[in-house]
């Protein structure tokens, strides 16, 4: 659970934050209003804890603004100088409790464990969506669809955010498949896998001729992409000058093929995605601040694995069947304590990794019940990594389950990296650097 804290006093958030944080939820601090929302943007927090007033700032037009991102989030407001006129007031804007300063870590505690039952229990909206693939029950997994309802109704651009393996192209995809666009072209691009010096050719196209050193002329995925959707995965590794051109289209519409003066003008809607945070990307002068405030009008983030524990069986029983029909093999039935065992695990190479687990697991269990046995001598190469977690040493942990994640995927491919590449979703040789940089050997692979 990730709770957010406004306020301007530095020992007020200091201290809700060891409150918090004394009872395992996740706490983040923000001193402004304005910084809160450009955050808020970016990130769904399970409730928000707001002062009455940031400096100059007015918490409840913050509140105002927060209904209009997130509907659902609760929030707690605090004031040093509460009222029963301003309680009201901020309750009629969709506060669900008000807390007066001093604050007691009692009534703290109360106020959040009520906002997130409340959070639990509050029921998404009615959800309306012709194709849907995207598998899932749980209260995480509702509010990307209710977003993904929301973002097909209109034109306006949206960006994907989420961890390797969460599924965005997934989202994108049903964005496109529910929207007004649905019978035009749906255009890919992965960012991360285009050489920079081939990205501009390969989304704006070329002339033949003495210039580009072309043989013939070719439309880019701008131009492929007309009247349709053009879908930027990893926009955030795409160069800076390629990202001042992608903004002046965005601005005008309209583009010049490499090698020529001639205008092409496009209607094309843009569905952007990332597996890393933008604001840090801004502030590290990689990532365009104007081109993210043009694509971030409706931003979806996709809630980890780990945090939709509850949709695992279903999504374990589908890629079972999934499999057994792919490969054609005999049927299999996963007994419960199995199931458990891959709801307890850290998941975190998320979706992806959990069908690898299920395809490794049909293939290689002999009998006709995959057992819980099987389950964890599957996952034998995670116990070091959950050791990590308990310790607090999160990176050593997150590494370790990434390096065994992709030998035991190295190992169920005998070996083949284009054939792990591909199983991974990532490129051959953003695998071998990855291998490199884990310090996993040839010789491990067949161990």
């Amino acid at each position: 659970m990730r709770i957010f804290i406004v306020d301007d006093e530095p020992e007020i958030r200091k201290s809700l934050q060891d409150i918090l944080e004394d009872e395992n939820y996740e706490a983040e601090q923000f001193s402004s209003g304005k910084n809160f929302l450009k955050h808020l943007k970016i990130e769904r927090p399970s409730m928000v804890l707001l002062d009455v007033w940031l400096g100059k700032e007015d918490g409840l037009v913050i509140l105002d603004e927060i209904k209009k991102i997130y509907p659902t989030v609760p929030v707690v407001m605090i004031s040093g100088h509460g009222t029963i006129e301003l309680a009201v007031q901020a309750t009629k804007k969709g506060a669900l409790n008000f807390l007066e300063k001093p604050l007691s870590i009692a009534k703290v505690l109360e106020a959040v464990e009520e906002a997130l039952v409340y959070a639990e229990k509050s029921e998404a909206p009615e959800i309306k969506l012709e194709s849907d693939e995207i598998l899932g029950n749980s209260p995480a997994i509702q509010k990307v669809k209710f977003s993904i309802a929301q973002a097909a109704a209109t034109n306006a651009r949206v960006f994907i955010y989420g961890e390797n393996g969460t599924g965005k192209e997934l989202v994108a995809k049903t964005i496109f498949k529910n929207s007004k666009r649905k019978d035009q072209p749906f255009v890919e691009v992965n960012c991360a896998a285009l050489p920079e010096e081939l990205i501009e050719s390969e989304l704006f196209g070329y002339v033949k001729g003495a210039f580009t050193g072309a043989t013939d002329t070719r439309i880019g995925k701008f131009e492929a992409a007309n009247g349709g959707t053009l879908f930027l995965d990893e926009i955030c590794d795409m160069s800076l000058s390629t990202q001042a051109k992608v903004l002046r289209i965005l601005q005008e519409q309209r583009f010049e093929k490499l090698g020529s003066t001639e205008q092409v003008s496009v209607d094309v809607r843009i569905i952007a995605a990332t597996n890393i945070p933008v604001e840090e990307a801004i502030k590290e002068g990689k990532f365009r601040e104007d081109l993210y405030y043009r694509l971030n009008v409706i931003p979806i983030t996709i809630p980890p694995l780990r945090d939709r524990k509850s949709d695992i069986p279903l999504l374990v029983d589908h890629y079972v069947r999934q499999t057994i029909a792919e490969n054609h093999l005999s049927p299999k039935i996963i007994e419960k304590e199995a199931v458990t065992i891959l709801e307890n695990h850290f998941w975190p190479g998320n979706i992806r990794e959990l069908k690898n687990v299920i395809e490794r697991l049909c293939i290689m269990t002999v009998s006709d019940i995959i057992r819980a046995q099987d389950v964890k001598d599957s996952m034998t190469g995670f116990v070091k990594a959950n050791d990590l977690v308990e310790k607090g040493d999160f990176k050593k942990a997150k590494e370790e389950f990434e390096k065994q994640y992709i030998l035991k995927t190295l190992q169920t491919n005998e070996g083949n990296v284009s054939k792990t590449s591909k199983a991974l979703g990532i490129e051959r040789s953003h695998l071998y650097r990855k291998m490199k940089s884990l310090g996993i050997q040839a010789e491990d692979i067949h161990d």
